[in-house]
């Protein structure tokens, strides 16, 4: 969801082909990620999910610049590699892989109820502000204990300003205002998308990145997915048309970003977290300089939904990041980006068991149809590629930019 800074092609972790969750998101940068859907890097966003992208979500958690340059050279989740260092991969983290991969499946999957309860007390903006505040204030302090820098340089600020509106600032709010009117199953089920609006965009704005029987068979079967979720034998009757469309919007912009990132950012020198935690500043001034003149100060202030965007910003963005930065690292981004196809599901049993949120028989059956789509469209032919050393590894998986995959929410 919210999947954000939320997610993948091949030199980098989440441009693979830009999809993303995100992302509940996500962050766009390099997460491996979003969103919510990413490819073969996160954004995304879901920084990333992520952007996550997750992305991610797209992924939720947003996408990042860095997680999308990665994939690029790409869904997070929710950028470039380039730390401007050489180095080998890392080892182990402290948990298992397997372990952490569940955690930030768990994160993304419940970044969509986040939001939901965020908004029962709060502006969607003011949500999303939040979110990307403490986010960025992760980031932080993380950049502080590994001694890291901000990014420099005019134009790499000016990209990373796109990249934070497109992979974070505009699909976080999105998700957010979307959930004013449709439930958070359907919107985390509307982030598992991103792929699929990422090969379309692909197939567009990369001349390198050319469509096989498989992929275009995902995609049709992906799309058929998603009429089979709002119902569309029904005259879709009962659903909120503006609230999904918003949805539907909020997943397309994860890719729309991991492009713009892959095309501009991917041969950065500076390193993930440091375009990530610049991506997820930019967004946050972004968002801090339109919430005021669009909405009032709160009467009240309700400790659950602020409990709510804490977490959504701490864990789902912030948090969720770093995570899926360490799983591309020590798995690869085609590993690491099939968290992506668990959010939709654990978004829909959070819906459903924690909120109460109705669901019809279409709801998991097109989810599932959607998420089949989706990883079809991200499959590639095997081709034999000659070993490199551990520390050209992490450039080929294509590091990260600014994250989201995606998730993305």
């Amino acid at each position: 969801m919210l999947r954000a800074m939320t997610a993948t092609p091949r030199a980098t972790p989440h441009l693979r082909t830009p999809c993303t969750t995100a992302a509940p998101g996500t962050s766009g940068f390099p997460s491996a990620p979003a969103a919510p859907g990413t490819s073969e890097s996160p954004s995304t966003s879901d920084p990333l999910g992520t952007s996550d992208s997750p992305g991610s979500p797209g992924t939720p958690g947003g996408a990042s610049a860095s997680a999308s340059a990665s994939a690029a050279a790409v869904p997070p989740a929710s950028g470039p590699t380039g730390t401007g260092r050489t180095g080998t991969r890392p080892g182990r983290g402290v948990l298992d892989w397997r372990l952490r991969f569940g955690l930030l499946s768990l994160i993304w999957g419940f970044s969509f109820l986040l939001i939901k309860v965020g908004t029962q007390a709060y502006a969607p903006l003011q949500v999303t502000l939040g979110r990307l505040f403490f986010g960025t204030a992760v980031l932080a302090v993380a950049m502080v204990v590994k001694r890291e820098r901000l990014p420099h340089g005019v134009r790499t600020w000016g990209h990373l300003a796109v990249a934070a509106f497109l992979l974070n600032a505009l699909p976080f709010s999105l998700f957010a205002f979307s959930e004013l009117t449709i439930p958070s199953t359907l919107a985390g089920i509307c982030n598992a998308t991103s792929p699929l609006w990422g090969m379309v965009l692909s197939l567009v704005a990369l001349s390198e990145d050319r469509p096989t029987r498989r992929r275009v068979a995902g995609l049709g079967l992906g799309f058929l997915g998603v009429l089979t979720v709002l119902g569309a034998w029904q005259g879709f009757s009962g659903l909120d048309a503006r609230g999904t469309a918003l949805a539907l919007l909020a997943s397309l912009s994860y890719p729309v970003g991991w492009i713009h990132v892959r095309r501009t950012l991917a041969g950065s020198h500076h390193s993930h977290l440091s375009m990530t935690g610049g991506q997820l500043l930019l967004a946050t001034v972004q968002l801090a300089v339109v919430t005021p003149v669009f909405t009032s100060i709160p009467a009240h202030f309700p400790v659950v939904p602020i409990l709510a965007v804490v977490t959504l910003g701490a864990l789902g963005t912030g948090l969720a990041l770093l995570v899926q930065y360490g799983l591309v690292h020590e798995v690869g981004p085609t590993t690491a980006q099939m968290v992506t196809y668990f959010v939709p599901v654990i978004a829909t049993a959070a819906g459903v068991a924690v909120l109460g949120e109705s669901l019809a028989w279409s709801t998991p059956v097109g989810a599932v149809i959607v998420i089949i789509g989706a990883a079809l469209t991200q499959s590639r032919p095997r081709r034999n590629t000659p070993s490199t050393p551990d520390g050209d590894a992490t450039a080929r998986d294509g590091g990260a930019t600014a994250s989201g995959r995606r998730p993305q929410s």
